[in-house]
């Protein structure tokens, strides 16, 4: 009869568990932010469990801006958000900036990542950093450091000034229960000093105890504490009037465990003020588009070719062609009120001041100019043809390694697309030594760029909804900036994988660089982040050679990967290493590193796209080699520097 008895109570304790996982809400944290050593999840230090109705969903969060995070701009940036919206859902213009400690509703998609749920961004390591302080003063609490290590357990013990990190940021999508009780939202509000339950609660309209009951609280056990985060569900998104002009005292400087704060009942008021706002910058929006699509109409039946690599003759189709360029064009008409309020409309006197007239000394390559706006650099590309789906796409998106449209000009049937300026150029004139000027990069250099590079796919394949594909990876199409930062450019091709669930999509239309393109992309008109994913081992493969992928097919035949024997499989690995990695870096890197890109090169050029890694699992490997590069680094600058005598 124990023996029964004892079965009978784990089925019961193992039922329960069950319940909780697919019923019940989120544990709250507690005073559990602080102790960055402990492995119990019981408190959700490490997330939100993964336990709602959908694996992904839309989210919110609440951040109160302090400097230097208190524009559109720098908020979005460092919380992974997308500014147009972030703007939006915050009733101002996204070159707007902050008051001090003024909370802001942030936007983000929550998604599971293995048992927890997450919104993704990174972070640039900065003078005195841990992740502690990363945590609870920079993020102010969205993120915890148990969460930061377990993302980044390679560089815990070694946090090198300027790498990046991934930082999981907290977020949750509704339960069963929620959802029949009618929740469409969860919002991670970030408690501080003074606040309650009742009073977060009422904020934005939501009965006590459904937010109680989200984070596992009771009316006897409603203790709340500064720097964590509440759920708050939500029957609508949230909306600016009920965070404007409710922001308490701003916080210390420090993040210790503060003491609770006890539950109240106290309320909150709205104001009509903010309507009038939002209507004042709703006409502005619309003077704006009325001129946009003015101008729009005079080119809306254009349209040429891309002049690069085109195949007419494929027929292995999918998706039909009958869509008409007047479809798109209307499809773009839709979505300009939107775009108008994310990029400057320029006239074309501006940008005609910009750039001397289009002097020939202003000229960068092709229809390229470097212009000048408010005394800063630009890059202003004169284009014909269509260019919604570049001009969408760039309007929605916003991460340091992709290049940033900042305005748009129409005129006379052409486009101006004026974009932030690189002043080092393609990547082309610094890994391929035909350039005259005799540029060269080192071996540190040579792994950021690639890691930049990776970063910026992985926020095209992971955290755009839906996912795109670049399409149109190359050397050409990477440029530099001041400080020898890679930024991705040209979407000219891009397009989402709008396939089953994302994954895949097939077109009749191979466009693309030559050299770059994957074979099932060629073959079978295949389109899927893994299309990128051997792009870019075909470029890694030319940054690490510094010969173009057009010498490399010279010794190759057909298979690229032939190249890569003498390096993984022979048996002279580090002569043959010599001979692999461009000259220009006259030995000076380390081996062992030198042979894992290899091995990761040969990962992403698998003839089989299942076959290859994707994009975060390259931006883990090379993060990793990142870190080793450091360390490399400063070892081998000891030994190099001469002794000094006694």
């Amino acid at each position: 009869m124990n023996y029964y008895s004892h079965l009978i109570s784990v089925f019961t304790i193992i039922l329960a568990s069950s319940s909780v996982s697919i019923l019940a809400q989120q544990p709250y944290i507690g005073k559990g932010t602080n102790v960055c050593s402990s492995q119990d999840n019981s408190n959700s230090a490490f997330g939100y469990f993964c336990n709602g109705v959908n694996r992904s969903c839309q989210s919110y969060l609440t951040f109160r801006s302090q400097p230097p995070f208190t524009s559109v701009a720098s908020i979005s940036s460092l919380l992974g958000a997308d500014p147009l919206e972030l703007s939006q859902l915050n009733s101002v213009a996204q070159n707007a900036t902050f008051d001090t400690n003024q909370m802001v509703l942030v936007p983000v998609t929550c998604s599971c990542a293995g048992q927890y749920y997450q919104a993704n961004t990174s972070y640039a390591i900065k003078k005195d950093d841990t992740f502690l302080t990363i945590a609870n003063n920079t993020l102010e609490g969205l993120s915890t450091c148990h969460a930061i290590n377990a993302e980044n357990k390679e560089q815990a013990t070694n946090l090198v000034l300027g790498s990046r990190i991934n930082v999981p940021l907290r977020c949750a999508c509704p339960t069963k229960n929620q959802t029949d009780d009618g929740t469409k939202y969860l919002l991670s509000y970030l408690v501080t000093f003074g606040e309650f339950v009742s009073l977060i609660s009422d904020k934005f309209g939501v009965d006590t105890r459904a937010t109680l009951a989200a984070n596992g609280l009771s009316e006897n056990d409603a203790t709340i504490f500064p720097f964590t985060t509440l759920l708050v569900p939500l029957l609508n998104p949230p909306v600016s009037s009920q965070v404007v002009g409710n922001s308490p005292p701003p916080p210390p400087p420090s993040a210790p465990t503060p003491p609770a704060v006890p539950v109240s009942n106290n309320g909150s008021k709205k104001t009509w003020i903010y309507v009038v706002v939002g209507v004042v910058g709703g006409v502005v929006a619309l003077s704006l588009l009325g001129v946009v699509i003015f101008f729009f109409f005079f080119r809306k039946r254009q349209k040429k070719a891309d002049p690069q690599f085109v195949s007419e003759s494929f027929e292995s189709v999918e998706k039909p062609l009958n869509k008409k360029v007047e479809d798109e064009s209307e499809e773009f008409l839709e979505s300009l009120s939107s775009i108008a309020q994310s990029v400057k409309i320029y006239k074309f006197e501006e940008i005609k001041t910009a750039t001397e007239n289009f002097s020939p000394t202003c000229l960068i390559k092709g229809s390229v100019y470097r212009g000048t706006i408010n005394g800063d650099f630009a890059a202003i590309k004169k284009m014909s043809g269509d260019v919604s789906k570049e001009i969408n796409l760039l309007s929605k998106i916003n991460h340091f390694n992709l290049i940033s449209l900042s305005g748009i000009c129409f005129q006379d049937g052409h486009w101006y697309l004026v974009y932030e300026y690189a002043a080092n150029g393609p990547l082309t004139d610094w890994i391929c030594h035909q350039n005259s000027d005799q540029k060269s990069l080192n071996w540190t250099q040579r792994v950021q760029i690639s890691l930049d590079v990776a970063t910026g796919l992985n926020y095209l394949h992971s955290y755009t909804s839906p996912p795109h594909v670049h399409k149109d990876l190359n050397g050409s199409n990477i440029l530099l900036d001041g400080d020898l930062r890679a930024k991705i450019a040209n979407f000219g091709l891009a397009r989402s994988a709008d396939g089953e669930e994302g994954e895949f999509a097939l077109t009749r239309h191979i466009v693309g660089t030559q050299g770059y393109m994957a074979p099932e992309y060629l073959e079978n008109g295949l389109v899927s982040p893994k299309l990128d994913v051997y792009a870019f081992g075909v470029l890694l493969l030319e940054i690490l050679t510094g010969n173009e992928v057009s010498v490399l097919y010279e010794g190759s035949s057909t298979n690229l990967t032939d190249v890569l024997i003498p390096v993984l499989h022979d048996e002279n690995t580090k002569e043959n290493l010599s001979n692999f990695i461009d000259l220009s870096l006259q030995g000076k890197y380390p081996a062992e590193l030198a042979i894992a890109i290899v091995r990761l090169i040969d990962n992403c050029i698998k003839k089989d796209p299942s076959h290859r890694p994707g994009m975060d699992e390259i931006v883990q490997s090379l993060s990793r080699i990142m870190t080793a590069t450091h360390s490399w680094e400063l070892s081998f600058s000891i030994s190099v520097s001469p002794q000094r005598l006694p």
